[in-house]
């Protein structure tokens, strides 16, 4: 039985239900993420501190991370890891930082000046799961920017296991800024973010990816401060044709059906017709077959390519509309002509070109973030980035031969929309 499902030259109304993601509506976890919010926001540390002793088994005696356990961590990281860390922090402070910018500036009129003040988002809160792999390439992909955005606080929630964080997360959090670290993870670590506590400073702004229980708190928690973005399970879309390497795509899809079973991935064979899509299609299959075999993590793996699909398309337009129909997190275009392609992609959280850009690159160290839109949100929305971190405050100012010129059309509009005092507000500076 095949690993992938595999479809050919099918109509767009025949795969947009294949296109759909996989759903989770429990109700029991919305009902535990509301009962836990609740509790953190009324009983504030008290709450925080029983949750991480029955979730995580953490009898713990501070919040916060000590200096002592920053120096600890930082002499248990292996040299070559740190190594690793350091160049991917270099590649992403370089990329993030190249997006500052500059307020434009505008007389619109004489006498009219509108310009955009830019300044930091002051206290945001970084969130970064510590499951089965800690993640402390999203430690990089979240503080970098807040602090080259120049973020008064920036406040770091993960699990501890006993009492204590990984000490990877704590390494690259010390590099990259990070004023406190919250050992607290789940929903119980969003409401403390989210409502504040007597120990932990409330944020304005909630950042990084989570498991159904984190994903719902954001939700409830966009109410009062704001987020990043709900982010859904990982999803990666690969383009090939009969130039790209069987091996490359097979790894490219794994290495996203590896992230859970929810996970999807799915294949687009860019063929001149079906002998030609049946080969390539052949070819991965069997790739797909002996890399699941080699690198195990089939509990991930299976499950996810379970609900995932490959399409074949004998021209370009097909190819076009599947991408931005699916609208991917990732997208990965291996095929003679890639810029063909991306020219004509308007939906997709971040793209890979060419044979050597697998998604890992952008996972961890080529400078671009990998906190991206999923579950079809690419159509409205982007990824993280420096923007992410910033306000863009609108100014104006207006001298008197300005107000003068410009009060008749305040005053005419003003009062068409029956705003008496607005308009009164304009004609009084006109004397």
């Amino acid at each position: 039985m095949a690993l992938i499902r595999y479809y050919k030259n099918i109509s767009k109304e025949e795969y947009l239900p294949i296109l759909k993601r996989v759903q989770s509506d429990d109700e029991a976890v919305k009902s535990a993420v509301l009962n836990i919010m609740e509790n953190v926001r009324i009983n504030g540390d008290k709450a925080i501190y029983e949750y991480e002793k029955a979730f995580d088994h953490s009898e713990l005696t501070s919040l916060f991370v000590s200096e002592a356990e920053f120096k600890v961590a930082e002499e248990s990281v292996p040299e070559e890891l740190k190594k690793a860390i350091d160049r991917a922090y270099e590649n992403i402070y370089r990329f993030h930082s190249a997006q500052k910018q500059v307020g434009e500036d505008v007389e619109t009129e004489k006498g009219v000046r509108c310009f955009r003040k830019i300044v930091p988002i002051s206290k945001v809160g970084l969130y970064i799961p510590g499951g089965t792999a800690p993640l402390f390439s999203t430690v990089l992909m979240l503080a970098i920017p807040a602090k080259v955005a120049g973020c008064k606080t920036i406040t770091l929630a993960t699990p501890s296991k006993g009492g204590i964080v990984n000490p990877v997360v704590l390494y690259t959090a010390k590099k990259c800024g990070v004023t406190h670290v919250l050992k607290a993870g789940g929903a119980q670590a969003i409401a403390a973010l989210c409502y504040g506590t007597e120990s932990v400073e409330r944020v304005d702004k909630i950042f990084g990816p989570g498991n159904r229980y984190v994903a719902f708190a954001k939700n409830i928690a966009s109410n009062v401060c704001a987020i990043d973005m709900v982010a859904g399970p990982s999803e990666v879309m690969v383009v090939c044709d009969k130039e790209a390497s069987p091996l490359y795509v097979a790894t490219d899809l794994l290495s996203q059906a590896e992230h859970g079973k929810d996970s999807q991935v799915m294949l687009v064979i860019k063929a001149k017709d079906e002998k030609e899509a049946d080969e390539i299609y052949l070819r991965i299959e069997k790739c797909l077959e002996d890399e699941v075999e080699k690198l195990g993590r089939k509990e991930y793996m299976l499950p996810s390519l379970s609900h995932s699909a490959a399409f074949a398309f004998y021209d370009d337009s097909s190819v076009i509309d599947i991408i931005n129909s699916y609208a991917p997190e990732h997208l990965i275009i291996n095929t003679k002509e890639p810029y063909e392609i991306l020219a004509d992609v308007e939906s997709a959280g971040s793209v890979f070109i060419g044979a050597y850009s697998p998604e890992s690159a952008g996972d961890y160290a080529s400078g671009t973030n990998h906190t991206l839109p999923t579950s079809g949100h690419a159509t409205a929305s982007s990824g993280v980035s420096l923007d992410s971190f910033i306000k863009k405050i609108t100014v104006q100012e207006l001298t008197k031969e300005g107000i003068k010129s410009l009060a008749p059309t305040i005053i005419t509009m003003a009062e068409a929309e029956d705003l008496t005092a607005h308009a009164e507000a304009a004609r009084v500076r006109m004397l």
